[in-house]
Formats: C-alpha cells, sequence, structure tokens
C-alpha cells in the first residue's frame, strides 16, 4: 500500500482563506511553512558507523567523514575529506552522503549520481578510496552499478548491472562477468524483483562466503509473471514503462539459488526441493566456514524453514521449522542470527502469542524462550557472544513507547538501558561498549545521544533540537494527547488527538480522522511524528485531529493484530465506526462534521469508512487506495487474506467498489497516475461504480507521480492545499 480529471468546484482554492485565530503567540502557521520550508524539521546526526575498534564511530560532516572517540567526543582523525573525492578528469568531488567500510577499515565505498528504481532500489555510480594510498577510482567504467559490496577479504568487490553480477578486481582493476541470462522482465540475478522488493524488504540477492571465495545469489525467473504498464506524461507521444507486477492469485518469479565459486568460475545449484511456488525471503551465510542458510517460506507464508545448504554440493537440509495457524511475521526475517560456535540460532517469534526471543539448539531441536511476557520484541538489535548477552528493543512499558533492553542468553538479569518514556532506538558499538542512542516522544524532537552500553548512563549529547523546541514554542504548538477507546465489545483502542488551538469545552469542534490502519502498523505512537505539522495547521484552523489504531495494528501481541486474517477491513472498519461514535458523543465534537483522511491501506480505509459507515463520516479523502484487494500484490495481500481463489468473499465483501450505493458525505479521491506499487486501477474502478451508483465525488489524478505523489514542480503543495481546502469547506 495520478491527466487532471476533477468535479472540484473550480473556484475553490481561488476563495479559499483560512480562518485566523487569535494566539498567544505572535507567529500563525501557514500552509507554505509547513509543507515547503524546513523550519519545522528536526537536525539528525549524519552518516554514524561504528568502528572496529570498538572506542571511535565515524560520522560524516559538512566537508568529511571524521571519527569521534565514544567516550570523550574528541575527534580521533580525519576519515576522508571532500577535495579528496574529486574523480580523475572531473571538477567536482563527489558527495558523502552513503558511504561503506570494508572488512579491516582500509577502504570506503561511496554511492554518487544515483538514481531511484522503486521504494529501497537504485543504481548508482561506486567510487572506492583508499585509505592507505589517499587515491580515489571508480569501480566500473561500464555503466552505473547496483548494490556494490567489498568481498570480506577486500581483494574484489561485487555488483548488480542489467540483471547480471559482476566482480571487480580490486588490484588489478579487472571486472568479471559471473553471470550472463540477465535480461529485463525475464531473468534477474542477484538482485530481486518488485515484489520481494515491496514486501519482503529485500533488494540485494547475493551475499560473499566468509572466506571470499564464493558467492551465493539468488536467480529470479520472472518471464511468467504478467507485467502492469505505467504511463509518463510530457511529450508528444507519452512513455510506457512496462514491468512485473503479481497480483493476488498469480503467478510469481520462480527463485532458485545459486554458487558461483571464484577460483573454478563454475556455479552450482542448491537444491530448494521440487516446490517451486514458495519464497525465499533471505540468503545469508552461517558463520564461518561456509555453510549456506536459506529461509525458506510457502506461498501462504504459515510455514517457515531454515535451510543449511553445502556450498560445494549444493545439498540442502532443514534446520528449523515453524508453523502459524495465521501467517509468518515477515519482520522477523532479520532477527536471525547464527552464533559462531554454528550450534544455536537466537531469532524471533510469535509462537507464545507475543513477539519473543529464542536460542534454538541446531542439533537437539530444543527452543529455550530468553525473553518472554505479554508484551512484544519490536527488534533484535545485536548479540555480544563474548560476555553472553542479548540487545533488543520492545513495547513492554506500552505499545506506545519503544524502550532498550539487555537480558543474558538464559533469559536472567534483564536490565532497561532506556528508561524514558517514548521512543528510543540503538546503534551499539563493536563489543557494546557504548550505545548512540535515538530518543523522542510525541511532543519533543529526537534528542540524540552517547550511553554507556552497560547500563544506559548518558555520556553525552550529540543533538538536542533545541533550537526546534524553541520554534515549536514560538507557534504556540498544541500537544499531542492520548486517550483510550472502549467499544461496545469492550476492546480498548489507543488513540491519540490534537485539539484546536484555544480550544474551549464550551465549543463544538469539527473532527479529523487520520489513520492507516494496516496489519501491525501504529499511527498512535509515542514518538516525534515528523509529519505532524499539518494537523498543527488544521487545528490552528479549529479542526481536532484524531488518529486511531484499530483491531490488526502492531504492539500488542498475535490475537489483536491477527484477528483480522481473511476479513482485512471488517474489523478495522467497526473499530472506526465506533471511534467517531464515541468522539461524537463528547460535548465539545460537532457530531455533524467527522471526517476521514488515509493514505494507501488508510486510503483504502477511508473509503470504506465513508460508505460503510456513510451514517457517521460526513467528509473523506483516499489517496493512493487500495479499493479491491484482487488488485494488489500477491505477497503483501495473501499473507492476510489468502488467495481470491479460496477466499472469494473476504475479498469481495470489503471492497468498497462494492459499498458505493452507500456514500452520502462529500468524498475526495486522489491517486498517482504513475504509482507502480497502489496502481490507479484501484481508484478508476471506484469511479466507474461511483457514477453507475450516480454518486457525487470530487477527484484528483497526478500524473508521473508514484505512490509518494512528490513527481513534478509543486506536486506535493498542491496535494495539501486541495486537501486542506476540502477539509475546511466540508468540516468547518
Amino acid at each position: 500500500m495520478k491527466h487532471l480529471l476533477t468535479i472540484v468546484c473550480a473556484t475553490l482554492l481561488l476563495t479559499y482563506s483560512p480562518q485566523i485565530f487569535s494566539q498567544p503567540t505572535e507567529k500563525l502557521l501557514t500552509l507554505e511553512k509547513v509543507m515547503n520550508s524546513r523550519e519545522f524539521s528536526p537536525k539528525s546526526v549524519r552518516g554514524i558507523r561504528p568502528m572496529l575498534d570498538g572506542e571511535n564511530f565515524t560520522q560524516i560532516k559538512s566537508d568529511s567523514i571524521n571519527a569521534y572517540n565514544y567516550a570523550t567526543g574528541k575527534l580521533s582523525r580525519v576519515i576522508v575529506s571532500s577535495d579528496e573525492l574529486t574523480p580523475e578528469g572531473r571538477d567536482k568531488s563527489i558527495p558523502i552522503n552513503n558511504y561503506k567500510f570494508n572488512s579491516d577499515e582500509t577502504k570506503i565505498l561511496f554511492a554518487s549520481e544515483t538514481e531511484s528504481i522503486y521504494r529501497r532500489s537504485s543504481k548508482s555510480e561506486y567510487f572506492i578510496f583508499d585509505l592507505g594510498t589517499r587515491k580515489l577510482r571508480a569501480l566500473s567504467a561500464n555503466g552505473k552499478q547496483q548494490l556494490a559490496d567489498f568481498s570480506p577479504d577486500s581483494k574484489r568487490a561485487a555488483f548488480v548491472r542489467k540483471n547480471n553480477i559482476f566482480i571487480t578486481d580490486l588490484t588489478t582493476g579487472d571486472e568479471r562477468q559471473i553471470t550472463f541470462d540477465g535480461k529485463i522482465n525475464s531473468i534477474i540475478n542477484g538482485t530481486t524483483d518488485w515484489v520481494y522488493e515491496e514486501e519482503f524488504s529485500i533488494v540485494k540477492g547475493f551475499c560473499w562466503s566468509p572466506d571470499g571465495k564464493k558467492i551465493a545469489f539468488m536467480r529470479f525467473d520472472e518471464s511468467g509473471v504478467k507485467e502492469w504498464n505505467l504511463t509518463y506524461y510530457g511529450n508528444l507521444y507519452p512513455e510506457l514503462y512496462k514491468y512485473k507486477y503479481p497480483k493476488a492469485g498469480e503467478d510469481n518469479s520462480i527463485v532458485s539459488v545459486h554458487v558461483y565459486d571464484l577460483e573454478t568460475a563454475k556455479t552450482i545449484n542448491v537444491d530448494l526441493g521440487t516446490e517451486t511456488d514458495q519464497y525465499i525471503p533471505r540468503i545469508k551465510f552461517a558463520g564461518n566456514h561456509g555453510k549456506l542458510a536459506i529461509l525458506r517460506t510457502n506461498r501462504l507464508q504459515n510455514k517457515f524453514e531454515i535451510l543449511f545448504a553445502d556450498v560445494e554440493s549444493g545439498a540442502s537440509e532443514v534446520v528449523y521449522e515453524e508453523t502459524n495457524n495465521y501467517y509468518i511475521e515477515d519482520g522477523n526475517y532479520d532477527n536471525i542470527h547464527f552464533l559462531e560456535n554454528e550450534k544455536h540460532i537466537v531469532l524471533t517469534s510469535e509462537r507464545s502469542g507475543f513477539n519473543h526471543i529464542y536460542s534454538y539448539a541446531i542439533e537437539t531441536g530444543e527452543l529455550f524462550p530468553i525473553t518472554s511476557g505479554n508484551w512484544d520484541v519490536t527488534d533484535l538489535l545485536g548479540l555480544d557472544e563474548k560476555t553472553g548477552k542479548v540487545y533488543y528493543a520492545s513495547a513492554e512499558v506500552s505499545p506506545l513507547d519503544r524502550n532498550i533492553y539487555v537480558v543474558d542468553f538464559d533469559g536472567r538479569n534483564k536490565k532497561s538501558l532506556s528508561p524514558e518514556a517514548g521512543t528510543n532506538s540503538a546503534s551499539f558499538s563493536a563489543g557494546f561498549k557504548y550505545f548512540i542512542k535515538t530518543w523522542s516522544d510525541a511532543n519533543t524532537p529526537p534528542v540524540t545521544t552517547v550511553n554507556k552500553g552497560k547500563n544506559g548512563n548518558l555520556i553525552r549529547v550529540l543533538e538536542n533540537n533545541d533550537d526546534l523546541v524553541g520554534v515549536r514554542e514560538d507557534y504556540g504548538l498544541q500537544n499531542v494527547e492520548f486517550f483510550t477507546i472502549t467499544t461496545s465489545e469492550g476492546i480498548k483502542l489507543n488513540a491519540s488527538k490534537i485539539l484546536p488551538y484555544n480550544f474551549d469545552a464550551n465549543k463544538k469542534y469539527p473532527v479529523l480522522f487520520d489513520i492507516y490502519n494496516g496489519p501491525g502498523s501504529q499511527t498512535v505512537r509515542n514518538n516525534f511524528g515528523y509529519g505532524d505539522m499539518w494537523h498543527q495547521y488544521l487545528a490552528q484552523e479549529g479542526i481536532m485531529v484524531v488518529s486511531v489504531d484499530t483491531r490488526g495494528t502492531g504492539a500488542r501481541g498475535e490475537e489483536f493484530k491477527k484477528m483480522t486474517y481473511r476479513e482485512l477491513g471488517k474489523y478495522e472498519t467497526i473499530d472506526m465506526i465506533e471511534a467517531a461514535k464515541y468522539l461524537g458523543s463528547l460535548d465539545y465534537v460537532d457530531e455533524e462534521k467527522i471526517g476521514i483522511f488515509g493514505w494507501s491501506y488508510g486510503g483504502y480505509m477511508s473509503a470504506l469508512c465513508m460508505t460503510k459507515g456513510a451514517e457517521i463520516f460526513d467528509a473523506g479523502i483516499a489517496v493512493a487506495p487500495v479499493t479491491n484487494w484482487r488488485y494488489y500484490d500477491n505477497i503483501y495481500t495473501e499473507r492476510f487474506m489468502r488467495t481470491p481463489q479460496e477466499n472469494p468473499d473476504g475479498y469481495d465483501d470489503n471492497s468498497p467498489i462494492n459499498h458505493v450505493e452507500k456514500l452520502e458525505g462529500p468524498f475526495l479521491l486522489v491517486h498517482g497516475m504513475a504509482d507502480d506499487n497502489v496502481h490507479h486501477q484501484n481508484s478508476i474502478d471506484l469511479i466507474t461504480a461511483l457514477v453507475a451508483a450516480d454518486k457525487d465525488f470530487d477527484m484528483m489524478f497526478y500524473p508521473n507521480s508514484n505512490h509518494g505523489i512528490y513527481t513534478g514542480k509543486n506536486t506535493r503543495f498542491h496535494l495539501y492545499e486541495k486537501m486542506t481546502a476540502f477539509l475546511v469547506n466540508h468540516l468547518k
């Protein structure tokens, strides 16, 4: 989870004039400030990497990469300055935006002139800087590369170009091609297809063996996957872009795994079994002795296995298996760690009903819980095998918060390293002696600090965003407040609200629900909302902004999250209707002016609420909505819905297309016409149904814009200006 068509009154934007409320401060928000300035953006600490010695970290500065001491904060040395990064024959240095060290920190890989492909993929010109010789050279002169990566022995670097894998010898500069069948929209080597990238969050499809003598890689045969066409406008004849997009119930790429031997130049096939209608969400080498670990799940994603493959013969065996009554949480694929003793795997699983950390003995099959309780581990941050400690983040205190903990491998001596309420994240030094923590809460911009790994004690502050705190005070911004809604079924839903400026409990105010509600998601979190300034602007306009996490959302255990299985949209809509009824019952809420807005899954929910909840919701905006899950990709959709062939009613009963006759209030439908993720087919077919039902509505399509709707001059501001005018016109 964009030819300009509109039924919006042409004079709406011309006549719209924001109402100004008196405030206790001199400064007022404008939509231009909110959308186009960086006045309200927090500062971050850029490009931090822990160094091998465990005592220093590197950080990007304006014209260099510097090393600093964790304990003292003093500059240890300048690693490289921008004036050293000018390629031969050029007059400008490459930007210091993204960098990667080799295994012994003697070389740095830089990406330059990066072009985005899809959400996570890109191609760049890569350069290697040698810290010994202080020389910069291009990785390849034969076209942009993807996913460049040093070999563990630092003698080579591998990359992908045009769906094939190449290796550059860093001593001689010789370039070797190791796959030859790569072809656009047919065969992919070393990277992933669109749906894997989007739904398994994986782009890199190759990995080096620990000794640097082999490369294991994934090969996607997507020749049997149906194509989708995107149309780009602006020239005399529009440009058509074709790519493979498997919708629910349709054929996927056939994925195989191979190992290339650099010494023999031979490639072997890894045995993945006879079933090809399955997924391989990750491959990685386990331990230091060359065993290749392959993660495998069936098409329904309710059975998960880890295979170990022999890199000489390709023979494989299943060493871990897990089944689930619903589906395996895909976020756990990156929480798998193979211990150096090669006898244990540490991983996270929802097998207890909550997501927890386990130690699995490969030989005996014994599974030992390292954490337990009625709360979810949200991230496995690292393992210190020398001291036998596990570092993780969890929602133990509250589903709204994230805190950092350390615990022994045997589950004892658990200690909190972040006692503050709010959201904490951590990046640990080599050896776990220190960590860099970023903390925020709903009303405080991020604070980045250096802390002790042993107890979490503060060493010093790297960035406190005090300037932004002052700016927010100058504008008198409203605090986000949390509250709970109890439904008629006794279910407690977490919610947040921003009250209108100069709130008066004796007045009645309109309400806008800003929602998402997708499986495992959360919009009600005690963290700093980078995009909440639009909410603040609406609050200045006298609109109360509310968000609710319905059933199906995350950090409250498996039962709460997975109860929407096979029926996406049903229970979320029931909960949203109850939430709106509750708000409407409050003395200070105008129950005749309750609106709803959402994007992607939130757009789907907005369209459902405006139809199935038409008697409650008075105005709605749906941006880039799914309108029938038959139109969305199969990995995501089938995870929660199974296939349309198995579950036709689940797909159709909660499709807004099948409820258009219920629509009553003003409805604005928005989509990007080059949305590679949620195709604008979803909105087109909804329009067809609305017209057939003789329903009036507004719509706005943005040419050449993808799911984010930002392509082209002024696009993002135009979108928010239109949505703001719509809400003020229909809710004020």
